[in-house]
C-alpha cells in the first residue's frame, strides 16, 4: 500500500505553521479585543501569547511522541480509547469544516464587503476546489502553494507594522483601561482564535522529514513569531487610528492601510488580506485530509478514505470528500463570521482541554516513551491552562446571553458524530457486532419485516432453485426470519444449519423453531463467527446469508471455509445492504462490483452480483456457484478457536 512520503522540511513547516494559525484573526479580532478591553487588550495579547507558547510546548511534546498524519487524533487514541478519540478526532473534523468556512468569508468580507450571497458562494467553491485539485497533484506542490501565501501573510502585516511607527500617538491609547479589569480576561476568549490552528500542521506530522525533532521546534518558534507580529500588529494599529476608531472598523487592516498609504492602500491591502486569508484556507484544504486518512486507518471512519495514491502519495479519496463538506457547509452556513467564530472557538477549547490533559496522562502512562522534546512542567503546566481555559469559558457564558445556546448547538454538532461511531463499530469490529447484536435482538425480531422483507426472502429462495431434501447452511441467522422459510424450502428431509454471532439471537431463534416444530434445523452459536464457518457445520449443498459478510473481517479465509464444506456446483446466495439510508457506505470490499466477484472467484466461485435499490439501502445481491476446489492455504486455523 503506498504511504505518505515525508518531504517537508523545517524551514516549509515553520512557514505553514505560521500560515495555518494566522487565519483571519490577525486581521479581524485585535479590533474586536479593542472592542471588548479598550487599550487594555494588549495585556489580553501578552498574557494569551505567553499561554499560546506554552501550548505549543504541549503540541511539541505530542508530536514529538507521535510524528503521524493523525494531528490530535493521534495523540487522544493513545490515552482515551476509540470512543473517546473518535469523539475528539470528529469535533477536530467540525471545527476544520468551520474554520475553512469561517476564513472564507472573513476573506469575502474584505474583498467584497457587499457582494451578493450567490458570487461569494461561488467564488468560495472555486477557490477550494482549486486549492483541493493542488492538494491532490502532491504535498510538494501544496507546500510550494503555502509557502508563497505564508509570504504574502508576513509581508502584509509588515507593510502595516513599520510605517505605522511613524504615524504612532500614544495618546490614542488612552483611557487605557476604559471598561474595568475584568474585561482584559474578557477579551482573552474573544481573541484567543489568532493563536488557534496548531492542530493544523501536526496532520502533516507524517510528511516532515525528521519528524520527530522538526515539528516541536516548528510549533514553537512559529508561535513565538505569531506572538510578536500580533502584539506589535496591535499595538501600532491602536495607537496610529485611535483604539476607538479601530475597534469600530469592519476591516482594520484597510482602515489603517488608508491612514497610512490614501485610498489606493485601501484596495491594496483588501487585496493582500484577501490573499492571506485564502491561504490560510489552503493550509486548511490541504492538512484536513490527513485527519480522514488517519481515522480511517484505524477504522473511525470509512476505510476506503485510506486510501493513497499509487503515483501522487497524496490521501486523494480524503482530499475529494474534504471538498464536498467544505463546499456543502459553505452552501448552508454562509452567515456571519462572528457566529462562526463564536460556535468555533468553544469546540477549540474544549478539544485543547483534552490534547493538554493527554500531556498530563502520557507522563505517566508512557513515562519511558521516546521524548525528543519535553515541555516544562509536564505534569502541572496543562492542568494550569486548563482551569484558564474553563474560566475563560465560564465567564463568556456569563457575559454573553446568548453564549448557553451557541455552547449546546456546538454540543448538538459533536453529539451527531455518536451514531456514526457506533455504526463504524458495527461494521469493523466483530466484538461490537456481537455486543449490539446481543442489545437489539428484540428489535431485530419486532422488525424483521422491514429489515429481511419477504420479496427478498423469496427472492433468495429463486436463486437457490430446489433445495427439496437439501442441506443449507445459512451464515447469520440473526433471530430466525429466513431460517423459517428455508426450513419450509428443504422440508423435514433436508436440514438447515443456522449460525449467528449473537447468543441472545440465537437464543431467540430457538425458541421461535421449538414452537414451529421444525427439528431439521440445528442451531449454532459461533462467536467467532466473524472469522469461520462453525466446525459443526458438516458438508452442505448450498450457502446462503443476509447482512453477514459485511463485518467478516477476513473474507478471503471464511470463503475458503464455505468452498470445503460445498460439493462442486454447490450454490451460494448473499444479500448485503449498501448505502445505508441512501448516504452511508458498505466496507471497502462491498462497494466494488469487481472486487466481489474477485474474492469469490479467488476462492472457487463463480458469482453474479446485481444492486437493487430498497427502500431505506441498495441490496446487494451476490449468486453463483462453486467450480473448483482451493487448497490455498488459510491464514490461521479458526476451527481450532474456542
Amino acid at each position: 500500500m503506498a504511504e505518505l512520503k515525508r518531504v517537508l522540511s523545517y524551514k516549509v513547516i515553520l512557514l505553514i505553521v505560521i500560515n495555518s494559525i494566522m487565519g483571519t484573526g490577525i486581521f479581524f479580532l485585535p479590533a474586536l479585543g479593542a472592542k471588548k478591553g479598550g487599550p487594555a487588550s494588549l495585556i489580553s495579547w501578552v498574557i494569551f501569547s505567553l499561554i499560546s507558547i506554552y501550548i505549543a510546548m504541549c503540541f511539541g511534546e505530542l508530536t514529538s511522541m507521535y510524528p503521524r498524519s493523525g494531528g490530535v487524533y493521534e495523540f487522544s487514541k493513545q490515552v482515551y480509547g476509540r470512543f473517546g478519540s473518535f469523539l475528539i478526532g470528529w469535533t477536530n473534523l467540525i471545527t476544520e469544516n468551520l474554520t475553512i468556512a469561517m476564513l472564507i468569508l472573513g476573506a469575502i468580507r474584505y474583498l467584497v464587503p457587499a457582494g451578493p450571497p450567490v458570487l461569494s458562494i461561488a467564488v468560495s467553491i472555486a477557490l477550494i476546489f482549486a486549492f483541493s485539485a493542488i492538494a491532490y497533484r502532491g504535498m510538494q506542490v501544496s507546500a510550494t502553494m503555502l509557502v508563497t501565501f505564508s509570504l504574502i501573510t508576513i509581508g502584509t502585516i509588515l507593510a502595516i507594522i513599520i510605517p505605522g511607527f511613524f504615524t504612532f500617538d500614544a495618546g490614542n491609547l488612552t483611557p487605557f483601561i476604559p471598561f474595568g479589569g475584568i474585561s482584559i480576561f474578557l477579551t482573552i476568549f474573544f481573541i484567543a482564535e489568532t493563536f488557534f490552528g496548531w492542530e493544523s500542521p501536526t496532520f502533516l506530522a507524517g510528511e516532515v522529514k525528521d519528524g520527530e525533532k522538526v515539528m516541536p521546534k516548528a510549533l514553537i518558534h512559529g508561535t513565538i513569531i505569531i506572538s510578536l507580529i500580533s502584539l506589535v500588529f496591535v499595538f501600532v494599529s491602536m495607537g496610529s487610528l485611535g483604539w476607538e476608531r479601530f475597534a469600530d472598523a469592519p476591516a482594520p487592516i484597510s482602515a489603517i492601510a488608508g491612514l497610512i498609504y490614501g485610498p489606493a492602500g485601501v484596495k491594496a491591502f483588501s487585496l493582500l488580506v484577501y490573499l492571506a486569508i485564502i491561504g490560510s484556507v489552503a493550509s486548511w484544504v490541504v492538512s484536513a485530509p490527513r485527519l480522514i486518512l488517519s481515522m480511517a486507518k484505524d477504522r473511525l471512519f470509512p476505510s476506503r478514505f485510506q486510501a493513497i495514491h499509487p503515483t501522487l502519495g497524496t490521501p486523494y479519496k480524503a482530499i475529494i470528500l474534504q471538498f464536498l463538506i467544505s463546499s456543502a457547509l459553505i452552501i448552508v452556513g454562509a452567515g456571519s463570521y462572528y457566529t462562526l467564530l463564536h460556535l468555533l472557538v468553544p469546540l477549540l477549547i474544549m478539544m485543547y482541554c483534552m490534547v493538554l490533559l493527554s500531556v498530563v496522562i502520557l507522563r505517566y502512562k508512557k513515562p519511558d516513551h521516546p521524548r525528543h522534546y519535553r515541555a516544562p512542567l509536564g505534569k502541572t503546566g496543562p492542568i494550569i491552562i486548563i482551569v484558564i481555559f474553563l474560566s475563560l469559558l465560564l465567564f463568556w457564558l456569563m457575559d454573553d446571553p446568548t453564549s448557553i445556546d451557541t455552547l449546546l448547538f456546538a454540543l448538538s454538532l459533536v453529539a451527531l458524530g455518536i451514531p456514526l461511531f457506533f455504526l463504524l463499530e458495527v461494521y469493523y469490529d466483530p466484538t461490537s457486532v456481537r455486543r449490539f447484536d446481543n442489545i437489539f435482538a428484540y428489535v431485530a425480531l419486532f422488525t424483521e419485516r422491514i429489515m429481511v422483507p419477504k420479496k427478498v426472502r423469496e427472492e433468495i429462495i429463486r436463486l437457490i432453485g430446489d433445495s427439496k431434501d437439501k442441506k443449507v447452511l445459512e451464515f447469520g441467522c440473526s433471530v430466525g426470519t429466513f431460517t423459517l422459510r428455508l426450513a419450509e424450502a428443504v422440508g423435514k428431509g433436508g436440514r438447515v444449519y443456522a449460525t449467528d454471532i449473537s447468543e441472545v439471537n440465537v437464543a431467540i431463534a430457538k425458541k421461535r423453531f421449538e414452537k414451529r416444530d421444525t427439528p431439521h434445523i440445528v442451531t449454532i452459536h459461533d462467536r467467532h463467527h466473524a472469522v469461520r464457518v462453525h466446525p459443526d457445520v458438516p458438508i452442505v449443498d448450498n450457502v446462503v446469508g443476509i447482512a453477514t459478510l459485511g463485518y467478516v473481517q477476513n473474507i478471503r479465509d471464511v470463503l475458503l471455509h464455505m468452498n470445503r464444506r460445498l460439493p462442486v456446483g454447490g450454490k451460494v446466495c448473499f444479500v448485503e445492504y449498501d448505502r445505508f439510508f441512501h448516504f452511508l457506505p458498505t466496507v471497502d470490499w462491498l462497494s466494488l462490483d469487481q472486487r466481489i466477484t474477485h474474492y469469490f472467484r479467488d476462492s472457487g466461485f463463480n458469482v453474479r452480483v446485481e444492486r437493487r435499490r430498497g427502500l431505506l439501502w441498495e441490496n446487494i445481491y451476490i449468486y453463483g456457484t462453486k467450480q473448483r476446489e482451493v487448497q490455498r492455504e488459510i491464514s490461521f486455523d479458526p476451527d481450532k478457536l474456542v
